[in-house]
Parts: structure tokens; sequence; C-alpha cells
């Protein structure tokens, strides 16, 4: 099992997460490639104190880029986890 810091990388405040946050009491979190459900669960209950329900994780492939070049480079390819907290809990990000 990995330490709880290096599972979670950063929270997503983006327009589809603050709506999942109101409507769902879901939060978007952007996780390390490697980690599985059961890591993620465990790093947002321990580090928030919160209890979760669900986890949903996508993969996503980096963009293509091109600067200056002919040859085109690559964003670093990530993992999004969207996390359903239990009803009453939420968590202050702001």
């Amino acid at each position: 099992m990995k330490d709880i810091y290096q599972v979670i990388d950063t929270v997503v405040l983006s327009e589809k997460a603050t709506l999942l946050q109101e409507q769902n009491n879901e939060y978007v979190f952007r996780v390390d490639r490697d980690a599985n459900k059961l890591e993620i669960k465990r790093a947002v209950e321990q580090l928030f104190g919160k209890k979760v329900e669900a986890v949903r994780t996508c993969n996503y492939d980096g963009k293509k880029k091109r600067q200056r070049r002919a040859d085109a480079g690559r964003t670093a390819n990530w993992k999004k986890a969207i996390v359903r907290l239990k009803e009453g809990d939420s968590l202050d990000l702001v």
C-alpha cells in the first residue's frame, strides 16, 4: 500500500466538479496512475476524516503537443477519481 500523500495529487475544481459536488456530494481528485480504488478510498478517509461511499476512476491519455518543431511531444497520462461521500458529510476545499 502506498502512502496516502502519494495517492492524491490534487483536487480538481472545474465547473463539472462543482456541479457533482452540489448535486451528488461527489468530489473529484487527480490521483496517482497506479492507485486503485481501495487506496484512494483509504487516502480520502484518512486525510479528510470523512466516510467514503463509492469511488469511480477514469484514465486519461496525454494530449499531443507541438512547440515550434516538426516532431510532436505528449503531455503526461493521468488518472481522475470521483469520490462520493456519505450523506451529510462534506469537504471544505476552498
